[in-house]
């Protein structure tokens, strides 16, 4: 009998593959580029060849695959073009520029053969995208190999890529080459270049890039060949043979979304070591307006990159690059270029940012398209705390311009909610308010929530278990729900899918035995409540009220004594509490002293008794 029961469990399971849903839906597509391109510095023009290696790790029949070809955004005309120029608020960087480029400043990438396994696909440009059918289906489990030649011109630079920035660099070659698209468990995900934000596929990069010998490049990865290059880049004591003609330089990079780079003839090669971390690369040019700032910065960065390892997880590759370059800061894996004039406190300001991304662009690589705010607003806040340690100020400080963008943007009337595509926003002040702004404060009001412990080893937990994996929002609340042992989803869900507010206030102070204290949600969005009372002794005690939704509490922070109250439903418009203490004892009331609740209205958020309970009301009433 024993034996009939386990040889009919074999066999349940040995089937159980075959019938029941595939539990990991989160598989991976990977990639494996081999690029070799010539540009013309004269021209700026770019020739190209391109092997793709594709690896089809999902469980479907793939009988079409898409390329983004992004420098198609700049020309009259584009889909990025006519949005900058209907916008309410456009960025100042774009306008109507894109719009005003001649025949020869703008960009283009043309398609010249493009071939699966040996045979010719068929293939349309449709804007910056490429739709390519497929000669032969790419099966579940298979890999094949796409040969591409493409020719592209570098467009004067307006946002991002192109030549010739406001500062001088010749080249930001960023979003330059045709870039297979995602493909994961929601489908492809081969968007227009309209504005911003990219996603990519996880893979490995070997890129040659020909040109001028007197250029300087900078960029993704590690420089192959720095014995004939030099530069900067080869080992003390190395005797550099550079070859006669144009130089290649052969970058390669593995387990990276993206590859980018800069060149300039101007520009000098500092190298720095992070004790316990990558080996940071410093390029920017010979100008007297930046060369003291700039080599001040690069010992910001030092510690920008310990702190970040320390409080949120270890850079995982073993070499990044500060570039002068771009239009402003943008990130790359293994890279950012940043403006680099302008005052040190900016300089450095947009350094800390930029590599910031690192973790959570480069690393843990959620789609930026859709969940900017998991991008954007994560590294607005590891930046800020990150600078708030380096400058020795306070986390409260470095949080209020978030927090102030956020109440500035409900004032005006432009709030969305942040589940969108962040190409899709009314406004320009719209989406950069959800991205960084609320996505910051959704992190430091989360602290809040569970507590800072919990926090940051919630937040270490996340970096480590999804590096390399595209994590979704759900991903991440989950590991903090673990981490505190709380519900989670209701402060998500009413944060990113709805545009509810956060506003309580005290109701009313009556004495009776004691002094009762009723509280008041006014806004939709219920949160836990930490009231902190303060009496005329110089004591304090904070009054913690748990919302039902988490069904539990935060640990003890242990900033000030703590009593424990019973739950306040979140159906319940009121909640009144008592205080074993006469109200002439009682200085003042204060819902979240801390100013971690993004509480709309904080002038209903105190009451002061100091004059006596007949001298206090509620300045709402």
């Amino acid at each position: 009998m024993f034996r009939n029961k386990f040889f009919f469990f074999t066999l349940l399971l040995t089937f159980a593959g075959h019938w029941l849903p595939a539990q990991d839906y989160r598989w991976q597509q990977r990639v494996e580029y081999v690029m070799d391109v010539t540009l013309d510095v004269k021209t700026h023009k770019m020739t190209g060849t391109q092997k793709l290696t594709y690896y089809n790790n999902s469980k479907d029949t793939l009988r079409k695959v898409y390329y983004h070809l992004y420098f198609n955004a700049f020309q009259p005309g584009s889909m990025m073009d006519v949005r900058s120029r209907n916008i309410s608020d456009p960025d100042g960087r774009v306008k109507d520029r894109i719009f005003k480029l001649k025949d020869d400043e703008i960009g283009y990438q043309h398609i010249q053969s493009l071939k699966q396994d040996g045979k010719d696909t068929q293939y349309k440009v449709n804007g910056t995208v490429l739709e390519v059918t497929l000669p032969k289906a790419l099966l579940p489990g298979a890999k094949t190999v796409f040969d591409m030649k493409f020719e592209s011109q570098v467009p004067l630079q307006v946002r991002r890529s192109g030549r010739n920035n406001r500062e001088g660099v010749a080249y930001s070659m960023t979003q330059w080459y045709p870039k297979l698209a995602e493909y994961d468990f929601q489908g492809w995900h081969a968007y227009q270049y309209v504005a911003r934000e990219f996603h990519g596929v996880w893979g490995d990069f070997d890129v040659k890039i020909t040109l001028d010998p007197t250029f300087v490049i900078a960029g993704t990865g590690k420089l192959k060949n720095a014995d004939k290059v030099g530069y900067g880049y080869e080992e003390p004591g190395t005797t550099v043979k550079r070859p006669a003609g144009d130089l290649t330089w052969n970058f390669v990079a593995k387990n990276v979304i993206d590859f980018a780079w800069a060149a300039d003839p101007d520009y000098l090669h500092d190298r720095a070591q992070v004790p316990n971390g990558p080996e940071l690369h410093f390029f920017y040019q010979k100008n007297d307006k930046i060369l003291d700032n700039w080599k001040k910065m690069e010992g910001f960065a030092i510690r920008h990159f310990e702190h970040m390892n320390k409080t949120f997880g270890k850079y995982p590759y073993d070499s990044y690059s500060i570039i002068q370059g771009g239009d402003g800061g943008m990130e790359y894996p293994m890279c950012t270029l940043i403006l680099g004039e302008g005052s040190l406190g900016g300089l450095v300001g947009v350094m800390l940012h930029e590599a910031a991304h690192s973790w959570y662009q480069g690393v843990l690589a959620s789609n930026e398209s859709l969940y900017p705010w998991m991008d954007e607003g994560f590294t607005d806040f590891s930046s800020q705390e990150s600078e708030a340690v380096l400058l020795n100020t306070s986390l409260a400080e470095a949080h209020a311009g978030s927090y102030n963008a956020y109440f500035s943007l409900i004032k005006k009337g432009l709030q969305e909610p942040i589940s969108q595509h962040s190409d899709h926003y009314n406004t320009n002040t719209a989406y950069s308010t959800a991205s960084y702004a609320m996505g910051t404060v959704f992190l430091h009001q989360l602290k809040y929530i569970i507590g800072e412990e919990n926090f940051y080893k919630g937040m270490r937990l996340y970096f480590n278990t999804w590096k390399f994996r595209h994590p979704e929002p759900n991903d991440f609340i989950r590991v903090m729900e673990k981490v505190s042992g709380l519900q989670l989803k209701w402060y998500m869900s009413y944060w990113v899918n709805t545009t509810k507010k956060i506003d309580y206030s005290i109701k009313t102070v009556l004495e009776n035995g004691g002094t009762f204290v009723t509280l008041e949600r006014m806004g939709e969005f219920p949160m836990p409540v930490d009231l902190v009372v303060t009496f005329k002794d110089g004591s304090k005690q904070l009054y913690y009220i748990p919302l039902n939704e988490t069904m539990g509490g935060k640990p003890d922070e242990k900033v000030i004594p703590r009593k424990d109250l019973e739950v306040w439903p979140w159906v319940n418009p009121t909640y009144t509490l008592k205080i074993d203490r006469p109200a002439a004892e009682i200085a003042s009331l204060e819902i979240d002293p801390s100013q971690r609740l993004a509480d709309v209205d904080r002038k209903n958020n105190t009451a002061d008794l100091s004059n006596g309970l007949k001298a206090y009301s509620n300045i709402i009433r």
